[in-house]
């Protein structure tokens, strides 16, 4: 009999910020019983420690190792490039060697789902600034796996979506300046948000899914009055998706187009999703919500990532106060769109 394999991969993220003590506290919780963390061991066992937790950290020299990890004990494998004495650095500070362990986890953990020792990823807050000072050039987690997992040189067009039980906010662009964002709007790209969207309603179990489209301008341009956008970009795309069978329709208020969507206790949402212009017009309804149950979800690549809808919480990191609910809430998505699949 072949042994189980592990069903997420949970990445460590940045070590030390606060991820290495939240998936202590999420294993130890025993919702982590099928994953694998791809991390530091000696990070690992410094983050049980801050978090107060007498936690056995298995390091695993091989992923095969899994199944056979005793009981209760913290599995971790660690991906080739881990700089040494991680569990050294100081809590809560900007260093290069964090960076390079941050991306060089994220790597290995692609490197083991693309090979089939792994159905899902699970990905603990990286620091973009320690990221950048280590010389990886990409904003954030989404555009690095969007470069891993490119084919013949093709990247895969993804799209960020921040999710809880009340809202679903999928983004057109993502990590931009503001005046950039705006500039890089066009009709395809907006079309091609709506296709990745109705795609990812339809693997959450949702045969015709609703997609609400948020204005770029205050009043949805006003008809033009206070921006064009809508009129030039907006409506045209989503025409050409409602045209293609894609339930989609606006462009809407974006002050207004949330409070519709959401689903809340004898507020049942008019809407599915909402698709947002830019990063901060749409993440910041759903992070009001409360970022203890918000995951962050990587549309359009070839795998399922997940992850909290919160950073390294550097103020805090090693002191053992920080919540596990968005990570536990990231591995318990991942899973239900494994499920959907």
């Amino acid at each position: 009999m072949n042994a189980r394999k592990p069903r997420l991969l949970v990445t460590m993220g940045d070590p030390v910020g606060i991820g290495p003590e939240i998936i202590a506290k999420a294993f130890a919780a025993g919702e982590l019983a099928d994953a694998l963390v791809v991390g530091d061991v000696g990070a690992l066992r410094r983050g049980a420690h801050a978090a107060g937790l007498s936690l056995p950290v298995a390091w695993l020299e091989a992923v095969g190792d899994w199944d056979r990890c005793p009981p209760g004990c913290l599995p971790v494998w660690q991906p080739p490039g881990l700089p040494a004495g991680l569990g050294a650095l100081p809590w809560g500070q900007v260093d290069a060697r964090a960076g390079a362990a941050a991306a060089a986890c994220i790597t290995g953990a692609v490197g083991l789902l693309q090979a089939g020792q792994a159905s899902a990823l699970v990905t603990a807050p990286l620091h973009k600034e320690a990221l950048g000072a280590a010389g990886v050039h990409f904003p954030g987690h989404t555009e690095l796996l969007q470069s891993l997992c490119a084919v013949d040189g093709m990247l895969p067009p993804v799209r960020m979506m921040l999710a809880n039980e009340e809202l679903r906010v999928v983004l057109v662009t993502i990590h931009l300046a503001l005046r950039r964002a705006i500039e890089a709007l066009d009709m395809p790209g907006i079309l091609e948000t709506l296709r990745i969207t109705h795609a990812a309603g339809r693997r959450f179990g949702l045969s015709a899914p609703r997609i609400a489209v948020a204005g770029l301008n205050p009043h949805a341009g006003e008809g033009g009055l206070f921006g064009d956008e809508e009129i030039r970009l907006i409506a045209p795309a989503i025409e050409a998706a409602r045209a293609e069978g894609i339930d989609a329709s606006g462009p809407y208020a974006p002050d207004t187009v949330f409070m519709r969507a959401r689903h809340a206790p004898g507020h049942p949402g008019e809407f599915d999703f909402v698709v947002a212009m830019t990063h901060d017009h749409g993440l910041i309804p759903v992070k009001y919500l409360g970022v203890e149950e918000g995951v962050n979800v990587t549309l359009g690549l070839p795998l399922v990532r997940t992850s909290p809808d919160h950073g390294t919480a550097f103020d805090v990191a090693g002191r053992g106060v920080a919540s596990a609910a968005s990570l536990v809430a990231a591995a318990r998505m991942a899973r239900r769109l494994l499920g959907a699949r």
